[in-house]
């Protein structure tokens, strides 16, 4: 039997999957770390304990599934995007916290960045994406630029930079190799994601040294083999991607066209563009796909900054149900929302609406509204958010001459609620499709690192082995579900004050 060890980096846990050759789960393992929030808007974990707790679970992971490091074909990385670590070369330890990609402290350097006449341009033509706190590029300049001789260091050579999967592959070799994929570097702000290499141009914009930076791979390719000591053995480790990237890849979402939406604390949804590098006129950024070989390979991405986490509102902020698990049968106990609408704009509106000013509200409401309506309406703002995603894509689409989204595969915890993948697929009009196997981030680095290593013969084969657990069809007439996305805009207009 041929099995892959998934290393899943999140950013509030580290996991460790072991998957069989047929993309089964055989056995898991999971550890919490700490939150580290040094001031209001600043978020920091210890780039110690996410190595420590990633490798006890990959350690646990494969004592519960009975096996040793000869029997792993190879391990796939998949990592939280854009938080960013600086390390000494030499002696291997961290000269600051990770800084989170939730983190806030740079948007000062990110203004005057933006009043520079035509970078914002620049940023977005070479890069793909838009000049904001949360790419790694700005929080790498400001540990440089706070860290007592950081720069020096970094200048002579001494310092390594990387986001998380940089670090965790630094660690397991040993130090001996300092790498990322396509798929991590293009979240960098530092990256020319149409030439598949490190900018200038951004090097110098940002005052980046370039001997800090890793040597960037295709997501799948033999980046170097663990040390024997941390897992028993030496295992190749043979695929990296993003965590989101890795998502599309695991959806076996490998042509243009393809899209999948990740239900999580927020919502992360994207659409495959094949080889062709194409701006969004709709709100939405342009990332590296997971790379299989050289060719390269592009996404549009969008992101809806409050999707699960408006049913933890309701849970510890409105004290609505004792259980997050208790939402889908509150929220059924009625037949629809009752004309109410709620836009979860805690933190701002993400894409495609860009408005950091929006602040969360309540319409709609009637002497009739009792409580069960507004948990049905905050489970259907997931939707509506996604919605206006995927409407977006299938613009942008359109655009360059191709054709819109026509299913749209879903994965992530709230993916698993039925009354919200339904109304998700009356809205769109199109086929909602659930995965019988919902880990698709873990799944897709165990699949990267599976073709590296010969497990795997191609695209096809992983297509094939793709498959849903549930369909869930439009049944919504397309005049009504057009009606309450109109009934949506109009409440998101109401989030900002005049």
């Amino acid at each position: 039997m041929t099995y892959l060890l998934a290393l899943d980096q999140g950013t509030s846990s580290s996991r460790a999957i072991v998957f069989n050759a047929e993309g089964t789960i055989v056995a898991m393992a999971q550890q919490e770390f700490r939150q580290i929030f040094p001031q209001p808007g600043w978020v920091e974990h210890d780039a110690m304990e996410i190595w420590q707790t990633q490798l006890a679970c990959a350690r646990d992971a494969l004592t519960k599934a009975g096996l040793r490091a000869a029997d792993i074909r190879a391990i796939g990385i998949t990592n939280q995007r854009e938080t960013t670590v600086v390390w000494n070369r030499k002696t291997g330890a961290p000269i600051h916290h990770a800084i989170v990609w939730q983190d806030r402290r740079t948007e000062p350097t990110c203004v005057r960045l933006r009043e520079q006449p035509g970078l914002a341009e620049r940023v977005r033509e070479t890069t793909g994406l838009v000049i904001d706190p949360y790419f790694s590029g700005t929080k790498l300049k400001w540990i440089l630029d706070h860290v007592p001789g950081a720069r020096a260091q970094a200048e002579a050579g001494e310092l390594a930079f990387g986001t998380v999967d940089s670090w965790l592959l630094w660690q397991l070799t040993g130090g001996q190799v300092h790498a990322t994929d396509v798929s991590n570097a293009a979240r960098t702000m530092l990256f020319d994601v149409r030439r598949n290499e490190w900018s200038d141009a951004m090097l110098a914009a940002l005052d980046i040294p370039r001997a800090v930076l890793p040597e960037v791979f295709p997501s799948a390719h033999p980046f170097g083999k663990t040390h024997a000591e941390h897992l028993g053995g030496e295992i190749l480790i043979g695929g990296i991607a993003g965590d989101q990237q890795a998502a599309l890849f695991g959806q076996a979402c490998f042509t243009a066209g393809m899209a999948k939406n990740t239900y999580g604390t927020g919502c992360f949804m994207l659409m495959h563009t094949g080889a062709q590098f194409r701006s969004s006129a709709n709100g939405l950024i342009t990332t590296a796909a997971a790379q299989h070989d050289s060719r390269p390979a592009y996404a549009l991405e969008g992101s809806v900054f409050i999707g699960g986490a408006v049913v933890q509102w309701l849970r510890d902020g409105l004290h609505a149900i004792k259980s997050s698990s208790e939402v889908q049968r509150l929220a059924e106990s009625v037949p629809d929302a009752g004309g109410v609408m709620f836009v979860p704009a805690f933190t701002g509106l993400g894409a495609p609406y860009w408005n950091a000013d929006a602040r969360g509200a309540i319409v709609g409401l009637s002497r009739g509204t009792t409580v069960a309506h507004i948990a049905r309406a905050a489970l259907e703002s997931i939707a509506f958010q996604s919605t206006a995603l995927l409407q977006a894509m299938s613009k942008d689409a359109i655009a360059a001459g191709g054709a819109p989204v026509t299913e749209l595969r879903v994965d992530g915890g709230a993916c698993a609620n039925d009354l919200l993948m339904q109304f998700q697929a009356d809205l769109l009009g199109i086929p909602v499709l659930r995965p019988k196997v919902t880990e698709t981030t873990a799944l897709g680095a165990a699949y990267l690192a599976g073709l590296s290593s010969g497990v795997y013969s191609g695209l096809d084969e992983l297509s094939a082995k793709w498959q849903a657990e549930r369909v869930f069809h439009p049944t919504m007439p397309r005049e009504r579900a057009a009606a309450l996305m109109a009934g949506w805009e109009r409440a998101v207009r109401q989030t900002v004050a005049d």
